[in-house]
């Protein structure tokens, strides 16, 4: 299969993939964002969060949310750390964040040993305007690599800029889901063929985007819920991208 995925805590099940399997980490953790006061850090969810109270898709809350800066700089270090010992030299990191966050991630990427190389930005055209203030329409991606880059190896020209909304009614199926548009695009920074490691899967869009861009895929999600619908998407792009040559017939 040209992909796995672990329903549990990321640290633990990284501990025990091997040195060098994968290519590139492509993720999207949880921003722990968003908390003005130590009571709304503390008894916000992450649904209360990141959707609107009028929204009509009842979509499944997640943990790891209510951290404080310090404490999630720690975390993200530690797995990021993890991280780098499962990538190939000269492979690549992604790592969405928020403005808020931002100063943390970029902190928590050099603590693990990865040689920080850009800012991508994520444009979302349907922000909503803020009266009297600028619109908070953009989300960052933090890259670099663990080592030199062999260009040679893979010789893409990337944007640094890419603008799509977020999926919305029946396809949104997770609090935080980023458009698979966007992932197969990212994907493209890890050699055709390499392994794209994503240890915050949530509904498995990276995943997605690897598979349909001829990418390997190993997924992490804590959430049972969760792990269960990027199951589900994953294997239905393994069905629709399966032709002829794939299918070798038994007697």
């Amino acid at each position: 299969m040209p992909f796995s995925l672990h329903q549990g805590d990321a640290l633990s099940v990284l501990a025990g993939l091997p040195d060098g399997c994968v290519d590139s980490v492509i993720t999207d953790p949880p921003y722990n964002s968003g908390g003005r006061t130590a009571k709304e850090r503390t008894t916000r969810s992450a649904k209360q969060k990141y959707t609107s109270a009028d929204s009509k898709n009842d979509l499944a809350d997640f943990t790891g949310e209510n951290m404080d800066q310090r404490s999630y700089t720690l975390w993200l270090t530690q797995i990021m750390t993890e991280a780098h010992r499962l990538t190939k030299v000269g492979g690549s990191a992604l790592l969405f964040t928020d403005w808020r966050q931002l100063p943390a991630t970029t902190d928590a990427f050099q603590a693990a040993g990865w040689l920080w190389l850009g800012i991508l930005t994520w444009h979302k055209p349907q922000a909503r305007p803020q009266k009297g203030k600028f619109r908070q329409d953009c989300e960052y991606i933090v890259w670099g690599a663990k080592g030199k880059i062999d260009a040679a190896a893979n010789p893409v020209y990337l944007p640094g800029l890419y603008s799509a909304s977020q999926p919305s009614g029946s396809k949104r199926q997770h609090i935080t889901q980023k458009p698979v548009s966007v992932m197969r695009e990212l994907v493209k920074i890890s050699p055709p063929g390499g392994t794209v490691l994503d240890f915050c899967a949530g509904s498995g869009s990276t995943g997605v985007a690897a598979l349909l861009e001829g990418r390997d895929f190993i997924g992490v999600e804590k959430t049972q819920h969760y792990a269960s619908i990027a199951a589900d998407r994953l294997t239905a792009t393994i069905r629709e991208t399966l032709t002829q040559d794939d299918v070798v017939l038994t007697a």
